[in-house]
């Protein structure tokens, strides 16, 4: 579980975010919302500990990241997988090298040990045909799930997603968002997901957690979000006019 406590983060006097206070559950896919230059990404690096907030706290299980020393800050970043918005696999590598990269870097594992690993995901993910080639040569719905492999392959405890979907196809990103949240419940992984596609809000939004202009305005599940009267989070939401036709039909009783 990751606590988020009156979180505050500006730059040259420019408050981006403004006491934001959060929890991000165990087991649950937890996703971060809101429209371009609402804070979602300064959230995200915040939590990663790439920027230093103003004041406020980010606590892992229990654990302030803001009082932890280099040595143990250096330990929860190995706890932690990363799945990139535009999947960073390395293009020299194939995909088997590309998965079995952060064993090789934080681990000393034996490369039969590595391999093994790598072979698990390979098959988990659908991927054991194309282990030998490079991502130039593989789908970009082949290529995020490379790269979610290479997220997990540690057993981390913490998984953070910056727009998994970006520039994939609905179908595609519905089997993305489905592989993250199965992966998510079978290993109980704290989850948080940047996000703006509300197909992924719909469809694996256990927990949401919707910015504007820095702070909070609105936080529930993706089954409450239909009948919020939140006007911030209605009017994010109904932009799509699917959304407000599903709306509609829901208050017709359809």
């Amino acid at each position: 579980m990751i606590t988020i406590k009156n979180l505050e983060k500006g730059f040259n006097g420019d408050m981006i975010l403004k006491g934001i206070d959060a929890t991000f559950r165990k087991g649950k896919t937890n996703l971060i919302i809101g429209s371009s230059g609402s804070g979602k990404s300064v959230f995200l690096k915040c939590m990663l500990g790439l920027f230093n907030p103003n004041s406020g706290d980010i606590i892992y299980e229990g654990e302030s990241l803001l009082e932890m020393d280099t040595e143990r800050k250096s330990d929860l970043r190995e706890e932690m997988g990363m799945l990139f918005q535009h999947s960073a696999l390395f293009d020299s590598m194939t995909v088997e090298e590309n998965i079995m990269f952060p064993l090789r870097m934080f681990t000393r594992m034996r490369k039969k040990e590595r391999t093994e690993r790598s072979d698990e995901l390979l098959e988990r993910m659908d991927l054991t045909h194309i282990n030998n080639k490079k991502p130039s040569e593989i789908s970009g719905g082949q290529q995020k799930r490379v790269a979610l492999a290479r997220a997990i392959v540690n057993n981390p405890k913490y998984l953070f997603c910056d727009e998994p979907n970006s520039g994939l196809d609905p179908q595609t990103a519905t089997v993305i968002d489905n592989l993250i949240h199965e992966i998510t419940v079978e290993r109980n992984i704290t989850t948080v997901i940047i996000s703006h596609d509300m197909n992924s809000v719909m469809e694996i939004g256990e927990t949401i957690v919707f910015l504007k202009d820095g702070v909070i305005a609105w936080e529930g599940t993706n089954q409450e979000i239909f009948k919020t009267e939140n006007e911030a989070i209605t009017n994010f939401v109904y932009s799509s006019n699917l959304f407000r036709k599903v709306r509609e039909a829901q208050n017709q009783g359809l």
